[in-house]
């Protein structure tokens, strides 16, 4: 492991926002060595403040330099800027774990908004070339990661063995259940169920009515 004591994993955040916060802060509590910045240096210094555990706020370049895992959360349209400003396409994410929490839908209609059928993590996978991205963290607001809620499953698509396996920890260390369900390609499926819960729950309705319990384990017929 690449981290800088044994146990502590080094995580550059991207963004400075609720989630960003949320998961920066349950990181910490974790032990693991926060970095976070943004567009704005004051609201990356009161984003750390508000992690707490030594978090440190940080130009975007310093943000992931030298990290163990890279979390991007930013709003769908601020991507391509917060990558750009990240040194993606130099190259600077080459090799690192890119946790993608990014919900690209129409707000309030659900609707993903990239025209060409393939999900928001494979374009972000396109602007940080060589940057192992695995999709999670996109379906739970960032309360959920506040001390002594209830455990959740978080699922996880990528292509990087290694990567899916440094996230799966990151999920692990928030108090949450990993699930891998396939490479990044089947990131659109989950990015579809995102889109289909804020569909249901703008409309008024209570997406957990919506979906089956199914009891575990679940038998195989026949």
């Amino acid at each position: 492991m690449a981290g800088g004591t044994e146990g502590t994993l080094r995580i550059g955040i991207l963004g400075t926002g609720q989630l960003a916060v949320g998961l920066g802060a349950a990181w910490a509590r974790a032990g693991h060595a926060i970095r976070i910045g943004g567009r704005s240096h004051d609201r990356a210094l009161a984003a750390a403040a508000r992690i707490g555990g030594g978090a440190e706020a940080a130009a975007p370049r310093e943000v992931v330099a030298g990290r163990d895992a890279v979390l991007l959360a930013v709003a769908w349209e601020g991507v391509p800027d917060a990558l750009r400003a990240a040194g993606a396409a130099d190259g600077a994410l080459a090799g690192v774990p890119l946790i993608d929490p990014v919900n690209a839908v129409e707000h309030g209609v659900g609707v993903l908004l990239p025209p060409d059928g393939r999900a928001a993590a494979e374009h972000i996978a396109d602007l940080a070339p060589g940057a192992q991205v695995v999709k999670g963290f996109h379906l739970f607001p960032a309360g959920q990661w506040e001390p002594g809620r209830a455990p959740v499953t978080v699922a996880l698509a990528g292509d990087d063995a290694s990567a899916l396996d440094t996230v799966a920890r990151l999920v692990r260390d928030a108090g949450a259940h990993p699930a891998t369900l396939g490479g990044l390609a089947r990131a659109r499926q989950l990015e579809e169920v995102a889109g289909f819960v804020i569909a249901l729950a703008m409309s008024g309705t209570d997406p957990n009515a919506a979906v089956p319990h199914v009891p575990q384990p679940l038998q195989a017929a026949g």
